[in-house]
Parts: C-alpha cells; structure tokens; sequence
C-alpha cells in the first residue's frame, strides 16, 4: 500500500515541481555548473543505489557525511535549497524508480560504518531509505549514529498509512532542521 502511495505522490510531485526544478536546475548552472549532485548511498538490504539531488556543495568538496562537511563549501543557493529543502526535489525521481520510498530512515554513505552497524544490529535496512522520517522532522542527523539508528528502527515498527502522511506533512511544513553541517 505505501510503494503505492509512494508512487503515485512521486509521480504527482515530479510533474507539480517540473517548472520550479526547471528553474532551480538553471540558476544552479549559474552557481556552482553542475546543479545536480549524484553520490552512491547505501540502499535497502545495503545495496548501492544513486541518490540524485540539487547540488548544494561547491563540486570539488570533499564525498562525507553533511556533519562533517566544510561549512565554507555550501554555496548561497545551497543554503537556501537546504533551508526549504528544495534540494529534495530530485530524489522523487529515486522514489518513483523504487530506489526509496517518501518515508523511511535517510540513506547514508558507505563510509558510515557505525551507522551502518547500528541500523544492521535493528534492522533497518530491511526498508527502503527514505527522503523524510521521524529522525528528520525532530532534528536527529548522522552525526548520532546511535540515537539515530534507534529512532529509524522506532519509526519503522510504528509505520502505518497515518504516520507517513503526517512525518510528509511535517517535512513539508517545515519541522526539522534538514541535514546540518557543523560550525567551526
């Protein structure tokens, strides 16, 4: 029921964004020349998929975790595509190819191994990776594998059709801080 949803609201959101993606793709010609940002992630069942999403990053910076990216490196359109989490947009291109659902635990990078060993130890890795969830809409990055694992297990055990309409609504109004980069 939810792969459903997950397809049918992708399919709706890529053709209702279409416009504004169109214009965000070429402003982000203009910022950094290349707007779109592709980065292996660990998928369900740990495979490897693509993740595609708008650039946000200078694209000579560094492939880690967003906690511990170079502040310097995001670009000021960068800053506003995470403030709005506009830079999401493309990923419902991963949704509609089954990569990821709408909600699920955010897909990581292969050098997280601590995470990757928190969510293999609970199981989260049976589900597709999502683009929001219950870590995401309460502030909780990949800076704290632990605490995150377990909210991405917690979330996966209480998933029903009423919560991923709300963890959705909440990510679209606003809720979370999207992924932060540390301050130095």
């Amino acid at each position: 029921m939810l792969r459903v949803l997950d397809m049918a609201l992708a399919g709706l959101g890529l053709l209702v964004s279409l416009p504004l993606m169109a214009v965000l793709f070429l402003i982000g010609l203009f910022d950094t020349g290349a707007p779109l940002f592709r980065q292996t992630r660990v998928g369900r069942h740990q495979k490897p998929f693509t993740l595609v999403k708008f650039r946000t990053m200078r694209p000579d910076t560094q492939s880690v975790a967003t906690h511990l990216a170079n502040p310097a490196a995001v670009t000021p359109l960068g800053a506003f595509l995470r403030r709005t989490k506009l830079d999401e947009l493309p990923q419902l291109w991963n949704v509609l190819k089954g990569e990821m659902s709408l909600v699920g635990p955010r897909p990581c990078l292969f050098n997280q191994t601590e995470l990757i060993e928190e969510r293999s130890a609970r199981g989260v890795f049976a589900a597709r990776p999502g683009i929001t969830g219950l870590a995401q809409i309460n502030g909780i990055d990949m800076s704290t594998p632990r605490l995150l694992a377990e909210t991405d297990a917690r979330m996966l055990q209480g998933l029903g059709l009423s919560a991923y309409f709300i963890y959705i609504i909440k990510t679209v109004t606003g809720a979370g801080r999207g992924d932060r980069i540390r301050q130095d």
